[in-house]
């Protein structure tokens, strides 16, 4: 008679690993994809991931909101204001333009917003509109890419008026909040 070694235990355990070598062999024939666990992207430099983690230490989405030290000269003539539907050829021809519908009316030809915030995660600029609702203001979060990240920011309006949101301005300061005047151009 012939003695036998191991046993059960050791039969399931070679079954299941033999079992797994072949799966892994099918999956990537199949798959036509290259050895797993080989790492073939080159790995960054100790001094990028430095500069990197400097990079971000340092940045500030709110930074474009901050006020300048000193405002830029205006410009020494404006542009020409072409008029939607206006005749191609009075305009090579260099016939003057006529004024701009809404400077005519009186309207202002901007309207303003007040952004209270711009978060870099959507769940920070939900809780600043929640603070806003419960205070009675209407935001909105709007969402930007700039310096390659997404950026959440808190607005409230638009106005029509200067007036309007220099209040709303005065308003969230007053409760603590700080708001800064963004002004955009009417199409």
């Amino acid at each position: 008679m012939k003695l036998q070694r191991g046993g059960f235990a050791l039969g399931l355990v070679v079954g299941l690993l033999v079992g797994l070598a072949l799966a892994l062999g099918v999956a990537l024939y199949i798959t036509k994809v290259p050895v797993p666990f080989v790492n073939k992207v080159p790995q960054r430099t100790p001094e990028q991931d430095q500069a990197e983690a400097e990079r971000n230490k340092r940045w500030d989405p709110n930074a474009p909101l901050a006020p300048r030290s000193a405002p830029p000269p205006p410009p020494a003539a404006p542009p020409p204001v072409v008029a939607p539907g206006r005749d191609p050829a009075a305009i090579l021809s260099g016939a003057p333009v006529p004024p701009a519908a809404s400077t005519a009316t009186g309207v202002e030809p901007f309207t303003y917003l007040v952004q209270v915030g711009a978060y870099t995660r959507e769940a920070d600029a939900e809780a600043q509109r929640a603070k806003l609702a419960m205070q009675g203001l209407t935001a909105r979060i709007s969402e930007r890419e700039q310096a390659g990240r997404t950026v959440y920011r808190v607005r409230v309006g638009p106005f029509e008026r200067k007036a309007e949101a220099d209040a709303v301005q005065q308003r969230l300061k007053a409760e603590g909040m700080d708001g800064q005047l963004v002004r955009v151009q009417r199409p």
